[in-house]
């Protein structure tokens, strides 16, 4: 029978202030040498730097203990250095925070059958938050990265405790099989939870809060030094949002100040990519609120394939850029000579969303030589902000979005429908400007059907609703429109067969010259 090694017992205080990195580390390796167990924290404040998990030893932090990641005061003490980074300095194929794993709170590396459970808290007070300078510099001495970072593993759990200021990731899980994540709570300033090239991964109850990126994200980087899928994943009866860091925790959930890093709003979101050399392949996301934060973002810049994909039962508030955005770009981070990627085979449907932000649609964007294909959005009731007219869009004023992804000079906009493609950009709705569409831009796409939407528009708007520029095989089915819309109208530019029709109605097919007003159809 495996036994309890209770940290206190190898010389752990837990007053907050003595380092018990020694003590915790050498309550893991003897239930290691015992062949496992479990190592326990009693109620307490346990301040450490690098801890390293074992296979087949359990964490438990009991009601009132506190992991701390300790703040390093001097050359004497740190978290471990970052191991290597086998492709250089440059960090061509991914950023620093997936290259290294062991300059973290908690880290693993090739371990199996291991669980860090407890209604306990890790707080990542003393990481270093990334690579923004708006989240403060690196410590000057040993500074650690992330809250949790395994590589390389299988049988790996996490649940019922929860996680404050977790780093430039809160959980880095990379290449890992049988995953589960149950029952976490995430307060933090970076990512939440972090899945790269992983397979059979499942995320459930969790609430995630993170203002200044993505809440959870699966990315299927080149770390293991080659293209991986990450694969077979469920994402279900979840939370995320954007407020300011630590108000999830203490249930004030106040607004955050300022903009998050790129210069648009708060973050908080679902999203697959940016990395993405090996793509995503059966994912599924159910049952999620998302609470003032970014939509829901599928994308690949990296050559990587995104299918079969399935997200349903969503519910958006307080949406601050794009509902729901799919784009395939090329970015292409990664060897030389590798084709773009593509989606296939999605489907979204029975989503809510009220009070997105006016500047943004929805947003599905190909490329000319792989335009996204074969995707449902149904059953969906969305509540934009509207208020832009064709002017703003053709103005493109610098803080329309933010300077980050603001037009330049050489991207002259020549009328409100001339979208620049921007394929090696940085993807986020923001990147193409002001768009044309108040509720719906789509190009470069083929075998897509919008069935059962109703859209509303909080405040005039002149765009045209719906635009299809660059697309065939397109079919619309039961829409609707209410609200303030001053140019009801879709506008289709270079595309072909598009149908629409109503409640079993004959369809009608748009030209590439249409510019048809609706009311439902």
């Amino acid at each position: 029978m495996q036994g309890y090694y209770n940290v206190r017992d190898f010389g752990a205080v837990g007053d907050g202030i003595t380092r018990d990195t020694d003590a915790i580390n050498a309550a893991i390796i003897a239930a290691s040498r015992d062949g496992g167990g479990t190592v326990y924290f009693p109620p307490g404040t346990y301040a450490s730097f690098s801890v390293e998990l074992k296979s087949q030893v359990d964490m438990h932090l009991a009601n009132g203990a506190t992991l701390l990641a300790a703040t390093p005061q001097d050359e004497s003490e740190g978290y471990l250095k970052p191991e290597p980074n086998i492709w250089g300095e440059k960090y061509q194929y991914q950023d620093f925070g997936h290259s290294h794993f062991r300059n973290s709170l908690l880290w693993g590396e090739n371990i199996h059958d291991v669980t860090i459970s407890g209604s306990g808290l890790i707080d990542g007070k003393g990481l270093w938050k990334g690579l923004y300078p708006p989240l403060g510099p690196a410590p000057s001495v040993n500074p650690g990265n992330k809250a949790i970072a395994i590589k390389g593993g299988r049988n790996i759990t996490f649940r019922d405790f929860s996680i404050y200021r977790g780093g430039h990731f809160g959980i880095l899980a990379t290449a890992i099989n049988n995953l589960t994540i149950d029952n976490l709570r995430i307060d933090t300033n970076r990512d939440g939870i972090d899945i790269d090239v992983c397979k059979n991964v499942r995320i459930s109850n969790v609430v995630v809060n993170s203002p200044n990126d993505d809440a959870i994200v699966l990315k299927s980087s080149y770390v293991m030094g080659k293209a991986i899928a990450t694969e077979n994943v469920t994402i279900s009866n979840s939370i995320v949002s954007g407020y300011a860091m630590g108000t999830m925790l203490d249930g004030t959930y106040q607004p955050m100040e300022g903009a998050a890093p790129d210069g648009d709003g708060a973050t908080g979101r679902i999203k697959l990519g940016t990395e993405s050399n090996g793509g995503f392949k059966r994912i599924t996301i159910n049952n999620v609120v998302f609470d003032h934060s970014r939509g829901l973002a599928l994308e690949t810049v990296d050559g990587g394939i995104i299918e079969d994909v399935v997200a349903s039962g969503l519910v958006m508030n307080r949406v601050s850029n794009s509902p729901i955005f799919i784009y395939n770009g090329a970015r292409m981070r990664g060897p030389e000579n590798t084709p773009p990627g593509a989606i296939r085979r999605v489907l979204i449907k029975d989503v809510t969303v009220s009070h997105a932000d006016g500047r943004f649609p929805v947003i599905i964007q190909g490329l000319p030589e792989s335009p996204v294909s074969q995707v449902t959005l149904k059953d969906m009731y969305l509540i934009a902000g509207g208020g832009m007219t064709q002017q703003d869009v053709l103005a493109q004023k610098p803080d329309d979005v933010s300077a980050f992804f603001a037009l330049k000079e050489e991207e002259p906009r020549h009328s409100t429908f001339d979208v620049p493609e921007r394929r090696a950009a940085y993807p986020e709705p923001a990147m193409f400007g002001l768009l044309p569409a108040s509720g719906l831009y789509m190009r470069y796409a083929q075998d897509i059907t919008l069935e059962n939407i109703n859209l509303q528009l909080e405040a005039p708007d002149t765009r045209s609703v719906l635009v299809f520029d660059s697309v065939n095989d397109i079919t619309l089915r039961n829409m609707s429109l209410t609200g303030s819309v001053q140019k009801d109208q879709i506008t289709v530019i270079d595309s072909r067969d598009i149908r629409l029709s109503s409640h079993g109605q004959k369809p009608e097919t748009l030209s590439a010259d249409s510019a048809t007003g609706f009311s439902g159809f």
